[in-house]
């Protein structure tokens, strides 16, 4: 018999339970603005709604553009709350509303938006999480940089920080996910003809983050990562390949340790291994900086489900410490980044990496370059 195939456990059984309880998350991604995402979205609703579906909006974001507002037609819209900031009013998402008309389907726009401080959450995805916990189905939209596992990559295309992102952990619990595809070249063309942004955005957005250059980089990004995604929905009922495989990244203060966590973590998710996040430190000299530093890290890796270790290193090698962990959690791969240590430090106390090297076995060694 296939050893994959076994009688569940009671826990297993007890999340399958829960799961059926839950709403099921449609996401609509595009490669950047104005691909027509909402557009799409609204339309599918109105067909539904003709259906006899009980759909409804939680909140539409049409930025001034007459096709999207036009497609809205009859679809009823839940009220919005009203937040005041800094003696302004601002409008977010009413869980609660949504909550109390239990609609089978509610549409919300912008998954990836940052609420107002003072709203009840930070993120909309977290109001998004708590809908569908009520058992409501959400329909929702989302460009491809807005995901933080390709925070780094879009930043080195486009020049741009994405400071809105969206882990990568709630994307996989969606039940489906459409991918909203136009050329660059349209895309552009849109732009000049005042459909996306209005006439005094139009030049600087052309020459900035609307080139043909990023929009054909992204518009990759955006089918490399949906084929990954069906890969994986088409591999889910088989043999999990990498189960045995554990991940751990070594971070420690400077600006590469973020993009090294992503980088693990992609890693991680294309073998379906664990990930394990490490940084040594001397505990009794950690100023305040490198403690806010340690917290974002925490947070991080509560986002890709990984486990976040913080070593006491005391006077050991930096080395020493890092293989002691590996062998204390059965890690196989290691990713450690190019500058884990200055040149003069190579030279006065020898490479951390060659030191890992020899005093570890039946691991492989990752080096990340700087920028990459």
């Amino acid at each position: 018999m296939n050893p994959y195939f076994r009688k569940k456990r009671p826990e297993e059984i007890l999340e399958e339970i829960h799961r059926s309880t839950l709403g099921r998350l449609k996401l609509y991604v595009g490669a950047a603005p104005g691909v027509g995402k909402t557009f799409k979205m609204l339309q599918d609703a109105a067909q539904w709604r003709q259906d006899g579906r009980d759909v409804v909006i939680g909140l539409i974001e049409t930025h001034g553009r007459k096709e999207t507002a036009d497609v809205i037609g009859g679809l009823e819209q839940v009220p919005l709350k009203q937040v005041q900031y800094k003696g302004k009013v601002f409008h977010e998402l009413d869980v609660a509303r949504i909550k109390e008309r239990k609609p089978e389907i509610v549409l919300i726009d912008e998954l990836a938006h940052s609420n107002v401080p003072g709203a009840r959450r930070v993120k909309r995805y977290q109001d998004v999480e708590e809908i569908l916990q009520a058992g409501i189905d959400v329909w929702s939209a989302m460009n491809i940089q807005h995901l933080e596992s390709v925070n780094d990559i879009v930043q080195r295309i486009t020049g741009i920080t994405v400071r809105e992102r969206v882990p990568d952990t709630f994307i996989q619990q969606a039940a489906e996910i459409q991918l909203i595809d136009i050329t660059p070249e349209t895309l552009r063309k849109r732009m000049r003809e005042g459909r996306i942004y209005p006439p005094q955005k139009i030049e600087q957005s052309l020459s900035h983050f609307f080139t043909s250059s990023n929009l054909s980089a992204l518009r990759e990004l955006s089918l490399r990562e949906l084929a990954d995604d069906v890969d994986g929905r088409m591999k889910g009922g088989s043999a999990p390949t990498g189960v045995h495989e554990r991940i751990l990244v070594c971070v420690h203060y400077g600006p590469t340790a973020e993009k090294l966590i992503r980088r693990g973590w992609r890693m991680a998710d294309r073998l379906k291994a664990e990930l394990v996040i490490l940084t040594v430190v001397e505990a009794s000299t950690l100023s305040p900086q490198q403690k806010k530093k340690i917290e974002e890290w925490h947070t991080l890796a509560k986002q890709f489900g990984a486990i976040m270790i913080v070593e006491d290193g005391g006077k050991r090698h930096a080395a020493t410490v890092i293989v002691d962990v590996a062998f204390r959690h059965n890690i196989t791969q290691i990713l450690l980044g190019q500058s884990a240590r200055s040149r003069w430090e190579e030279i006065r106390k020898g490479s951390i990496i060659n030191r890992i090297m020899r005093e570890s076995s039946n691991m492989d060694i990752h080096i990340v370059a700087d920028g990459r």
